[in-house]
């Protein structure tokens, strides 16, 4: 038999040794590709750099290290005004009659003059503390009349007299004046039958909504709330809105039942909402829970935050790249807003507080500094974990491709 060159073991060592080669340039040329998109391997959002470098462009974001110097400051710039301090706490005054309201009035005169003709004794007049009406005096039996369109009453032998905006007590006494030299002597009592103009409206988180009519007693916040069957949901998750004259005002509930201050007078056309958990955050990235996170009208700190989400995650989260992004306002930063600091159109400042967590006094901060609502907390990745994205997927190419190769041999 002829013998055939190229056939024996050294052409088998030459085709491993050329598919090796072949096997070396593929895992290089994967690792060149993937070394030129490692930006690509996949994140949760910015890295610590680059949000690192926001403070220093021209984006008109303030970038702000969180210490407790800061935390003090926002704290005490952020500080909300109360109801007392907006509204105040007047006492109720005389009551003014208003449009639609239903108007009683009584009319009497002395003997022997009968211009009204009809003679009685009117329990109204004996119970009001005021005078006591002889046996044989006069009353006028007037039908009940709502206030009209124009503000108007109308009186038999006085014609129509002007109602809204006066108190029942100057209103009887513009009509005794007219019936003076028509009437003998004639005492007049006006009172409010049916209030349909002085009234608070109660909405929201209560058992039943309406309106609660107010009288000179001088009804309080909690008076409405409690006329409305009380909050559905726990006190402590409740804030109390108050609409009054184009101000809006929000305070928790458990703050108004526990400072009686706070439990102001109400005024007519005063509306009052009751919110259930009206705040929020979002979490996002190396924590352990992202989500929406809910907190109580009493508020919620950066260190119960992050209590709530569950913390940082320990192999991902970089614990010197904790952001709290915020549409701050100017007045709460106070001296460190400076003449080119950027507004946004509602006059808010684009702000993301910094948290180097991996500092023990962090931790003290954070139990001072108050999140406030639509706040993002974030935390970005550690600066290894793209890295070990990378080697990961360096070494699973690599085995495929050598896998690969092994087969082929």
């Amino acid at each position: 038999m002829a013998y055939s060159p190229g056939i024996g073991p050294e052409r088998n060592d030459l085709n491993c040794m050329v598919n090796r080669r072949w096997v070396t340039r593929i895992a290089l040329l994967t690792a060149s590709l993937l070394l030129a998109g490692c930006s690509s391997l996949g994140a949760s959002g910015p890295s610590g750099r680059s949000i690192k470098k926001v403070g220093g462009d021209a984006s008109g974001i303030m970038l702000v290290d969180l210490n407790d110097q800061v935390a003090r400051q926002v704290f005490q710039n952020r500080r909300q005004h109360t109801f007392a301090q907006i509204f105040g706490n007047k006492a109720a005054g005389e009551q003014l009659v208003g449009a639609g309201d239903v108007i009683d009035v009584g009319i009497w005169e002395a003997p022997p003059a009968a211009l009204f003709g009809i003679s009685s004794m009117d329990s109204r007049l004996t119970t009001t503390g005021t005078t006591s009406a002889p046996a044989n005096a006069r009353s006028a039996s007037i039908p009940e009349q709502m206030v009209d369109s124009s503000g108007q009453i109308v009186v038999p032998f006085v014609g129509s007299v002007l109602a809204v905006g006066r108190t029942p007590r100057a209103i009887a006494s513009e009509i005794a004046s007219r019936l003076a030299g028509k009437a003998h002597d004639p005492q007049v009592i006006v009172r409010i039958s049916t209030n349909q103009a002085a009234n608070v409206t109660v909405v929201g988180e209560v058992s039943k909504s309406g309106l609660m009519p107010i009288t000179t007693k001088g009804e309080r916040l909690l008076d409405a709330i409690a006329s409305a069957g009380g909050v559905k949901q726990q006190v402590n998750k409740v804030t109390i809105q108050v609409s009054r004259g184009g101000v809006v005002a929000s305070q928790p509930l458990a703050d108004v039942i526990g400072k009686p201050q706070e439990n102001i007078v109400l005024q007519p056309n005063d509306v009052v909402t009751a919110l259930y958990q009206a705040y929020s955050f979002q979490a996002l990235g190396a924590f352990n829970t992202n989500a929406e996170v809910n907190f109580e009208a009493t508020g919620l700190t950066l260190a119960q935050a992050l209590g709530r989400i569950g913390g940082l995650q320990d192999n991902r989260a970089n614990v010197k790249g904790v952001f709290i992004f915020r549409l701050e306002d100017p007045l709460s930063l106070g001296n460190l807003v400076t003449s080119t600091t950027r507004l946004t159109p509602d006059n808010k400042i684009p702000v993301i507080y910094r948290v180097d967590m991996s500092n023990p006094s962090a931790f003290f901060v954070a139990q001072g500094f108050h999140i406030q609502n639509g706040d993002i907390l974030y935390v970005s990745n550690a600066p290894l974990i793209d890295i070990q994205k990378f080697v990961n997927v360096i070494s699973s190419t690599a085995f495929s491709v050598v896998s690969i190769g092994n087969a082929a041999n």
